[in-house]
């Protein structure tokens, strides 16, 4: 098999990225947009040693779990890699997805003749009634056209080429009337999207927040200069639309200032151009603040299935202790404190941590505290010089999984069960293995969907102590 020559493929799985994954001449082959059961004829485009790339030219046979995406730009566009497979079968590969990790890079076995530690297997993965319209959050990068008018739309996958689209069928509907409303007054007074590669104009970004539960939207206007020309023109075009849904309403027009050349979006200074500077929204009967800079779970519906799993998972009776790592805002710690004695939450952004003790006040917690810090030095500082002890260890770390230092402290402070959370499937393989060779034993392993259309898929899994 040679660069540029044309194969038929069957596709037989779907790769982490979202390439359909094929084989020729005993060679995997990788090939976008395409899904398992699609016979098609690619064109080799880039080889390697063991596995190379094809680019499609013609799906000859449609897989039994191919359907017509619902969004025109979901080829160029690449952020649902998936959205031309059913749902029921989104939900089907994801589950296997964590399972074929746990085999391949865990190590575990899932059935009882296997020589290897054992792991129940992966129950099926909870999804959505309607996997549509989840997304709270919204950040749409602000263009030129050829015609010199400002556009909004998604980056083409690794380009910085933007594909104009105000709709994103996965946004909430108000995004594209706001998002008119900001292009429209950008129009109106001549104010220029910033152009990257001239390093000039203004408009770098548009962002939008919701509060599913509350109604609360917040519009970010993020721009390479401190003030906009024509900020009273912006405020009055935007809190006079009519939005979609009667319940919804913008309470906040940040403009944030971010003068440097770099991917990043958000600068670090921002000021309230109308409204108050957070929005509110609430998981269950937790109230949370949420900020232009806060992380919070982009889809509340899952978020609630997700952190509910993690309160089942954790057993509590009112008489623990747990330790939330990786706590960020406080999200899950303050659904441990309704019903653990003590929480003790780290996370390394001191932002999110001022969040975290905002939100506890919020909700009149008073049994969760937050510190500031790396979670590998401020765990064995305090378990070794404080000696506060763990009954349950809760873990949600970021895609790379967790620091060894942080596992190896897990083990010497032996509570009787942790709760991982992941967001990669593969790293949490890489960690459940660490903690299983340390004396613990997986008990459950629940999938849920918190990103229907695409290949992610969030993890929650129940060790315990043998």
């Amino acid at each position: 098999m040679r660069k540029n020559e044309t194969v038929v493929l069957l596709i037989e799985d779907i790769s982490s990225e979202g390439l359909g994954i094929g084989h020729a001449e005993s060679m995997a082959v990788f090939v976008k947009d395409t899904v398992p059961g699609d016979r098609v004829r690619c064109k080799i485009v880039k080889m390697k040693k063991a596995y190379a790339f094809g680019r499609l030219e013609e799906i000859l046979t449609p897989g039994p779990d191919r359907i017509e995406p619902a969004c025109p730009i979901a080829r160029s566009c690449g952020g649902c890699q998936i959205q031309a497979m059913l749902y029921p079968a989104q939900l089907l590969l994801k589950q296997r997805k964590v399972e074929n990790n746990l085999r391949r890079i865990g190590g575990f076995r899932i059935e009882a003749d296997e020589e290897a530690p054992s792991c129940p297997a992966p129950r099926p993965t909870l999804g959505m009634k309607d996997p549509w319209r989840y997304r709270n959050k919204a950040q749409f990068p602000i263009g030129t056209d050829k015609n010199g008018n400002p556009v909004a739309g998604f980056y083409a996958g690794r380009t910085h080429s933007i594909i104009p689209q105000e709709d994103c069928l996965i946004g909430i509907s108000e995004n594209k009337v706001i998002l008119n409303a900001v292009l429209g007054w950008m129009k109106k007074f001549h104010v220029p999207a910033y152009n990257e590669e001239a390093c000039s104009g203004i408009v770098r970004h548009c962002c939008i927040r919701c509060g599913f539960s509350s109604g609360e939207i917040m519009v970010v206007i993020v721009s390479v200069k401190p003030k906009l020309p024509h900020e009273a023109e912006l405020i009055a075009a935007l809190i006079n639309l009519k939005l979609p849904d009667s319940k919804r309403r913008i309470v906040s027009i940040m403009l944030n200032h971010n003068p440097d050349n770099t991917n990043v979006i958000l600068g670090r200074e921002e000021r309230c151009l109308w409204g108050k500077d957070t929005i509110e929204d609430s998981i269950g009967n937790v109230s949370f603040e949420i900020s232009a800079h806060s992380f919070y779970q982009v889809n509340p519906a899952q978020t609630r299935v997700l952190y509910e799993t993690a309160l089942e998972y954790a057993g509590l009776t009112g008489k623990e202790t747990v330790w939330d790592i990786y706590c960020g805002i406080g999200t899950i710690s303050l659904f441990l404190a309704q019903k653990a004695e003590h929480v003790y939450g780290i996370e390394i952004v001191p932002d999110a941590v001022k969040n975290a003790k905002r939100n506890a006040e919020l909700n009149g917690i008073t049994n969760a505290d937050f510190y500031a810090g790396k979670a590998e030095e401020v765990l064995p500082a305090f378990y070794k010089e404080r000696g506060i002890r763990a009954d349950v260890i809760v873990v949600d770390p970021p895609r790379k999984g967790c620091e060894r230092s942080v596992l190896d402290t897990m083990l010497q402070m032996a509570p009787q069960r942790i709760v991982y959370v992941s967001c990669d499937s593969a790293t949490l393989a890489r960690d459940l293995r660490i903690l299983a060779d340390g004396g613990y034993e997986i008990k459950a392993v629940q999938p849920v969907d918190q990103f229907p259309q695409s290949v992610h898929v969030e993890t929650v899994v129940l060790m315990q102590r043998v």
